[in-house]
C-alpha cells in the first residue's frame, strides 16, 4: 500500500509522472480541473476541499477524483498550469520590450482573475506545459535581443518574477478586504486612519481601475524594469 502511494507522489509532482491509465471513472481529469477553477475563482482556495469539490461535480465519493488526480497538489499545479495559457497571448509587435511588455501583461492579468493561482506559485513549482511555454517566450524574446548565459536566466527571472510579486501583493490586499465582508472603498475609509493613510488614497491604492492603483503601479513598475535590461551592458 505504501508502495503504491508512494508511486502516485513521485518526485512530488504531477508533471514528473506519467498520466494515469485510462480507465471508465466517468470523471475525466480536465471535468475535475475546470470544476476545480470555478470553485477557486469563487470561493479562494482557503475553501477548496476534495469532499466540497466531489459534491460539486455529483459525486458524494471522493474516491471518483483519486482514480483521476493522486492528491490536492496534484490538482492545484494542474489547476494553475491550466489557467497559464491565457497568458500565452501573440506577442509579435514592436521591439523587445514592446513584446514582453505584452506577454507579462497577459501573466499579470491571469493571475489577477485567480489571485489564488498567484498563491500556489510559492508553494508549487512551474514544471507543467503552459509555464515551460511562457518561459520559452520570454527566454526566446530576450535572447533574439542580445541576452546570453546566466544574465539571460536573470533577466527572465527579472521580468516573471516581478509579475508574480505584483500579482501575489494584490491577491494579499484582496484577500484582507474578502475576510472583513467589507466592499473596498468601506474597508478603505474604516481600516485607512488605522493605517496612517486617507481613505481616499487606499481606495485608490485598491481600485484596479485607478491611476494610482494596482494594474497603473504594474505597468509603471514594469516599464522600469525593461528600460533597466539593457544587453549589450551584460554581455
Amino acid at each position: 500500500m505504501a508502495r503504491e502511494a508512494d508511486e502516485k507522489t513521485v518526485l512530488g509532482s504531477v508533471w514528473l509522472r506519467p498520466e494515469p491509465d485510462e480507465t471508465r471513472a466517468p470523471l475525466s481529469r480536465d471535468d475535475i480541473v475546470r470544476a476545480t477553477i470555478e470553485m477557486l475563482d469563487r470561493d479562494g482556495l482557503e475553501k477548496l476541499s476534495m469532499r466540497r469539490l466531489a459534491a460539486s461535480l455529483g459525486t458524494a465519493a471522493t474516491s471518483a477524483l483519486y482514480w483521476r488526480v493522486a492528491n490536492k497538489d496534484d490538482l492545484l499545479e494542474l489547476t494553475v498550469d491550466t489557467v497559464l495559457a491565457d497568458a500565452l497571448v501573440p506577442a509579435d509587435e514592436g521591439d523587445w520590450r514592446d513584446r514582453l511588455t505584452v506577454l507579462a501583461g497577459a501573466a499579470y492579468d491571469v493571475l489577477a482573475e485567480h489571485p489564488w493561482a498567484s498563491q500556489l506559485m510559492a508553494s508549487h513549482a512551474g514544471l507543467g506545459p503552459n509555464y515551460q511555454a511562457y518561459a520559452d517566450r520570454l527566454l526566446s524574446i530576450l535572447r533574439s535581443a542580445g541576452f546570453k548565459g546566466v544574465y539571460l536566466d536573470a533577466a527572465v527571472s527579472a521580468v516573471f518574477h516581478y509579475v508574480v510579486g505584483a500579482a501575489v501583493t494584490d491577491a494579499a490586499w484582496s484577500a484582507t478586504v474578502r475576510r472583513s465582508r467589507l466592499t473596498e472603498a468601506d474597508w478603505a475609509s474604516a481600516a485607512g486612519d488605522q493605517l496612517g493613510i486617507g481613505a481616499g488614497t487606499l481606495a485608490a491604492y485598491l481600485n484596479r481601475d485607478d491611476s494610482a492603483g494596482p494594474e497603473a503601479r504594474f505597468q509603471t513598475g514594469l516599464r522600469a524594469i525593461l528600460i533597466g535590461l539593457r544587453p549589450r551592458q551584460l554581455i
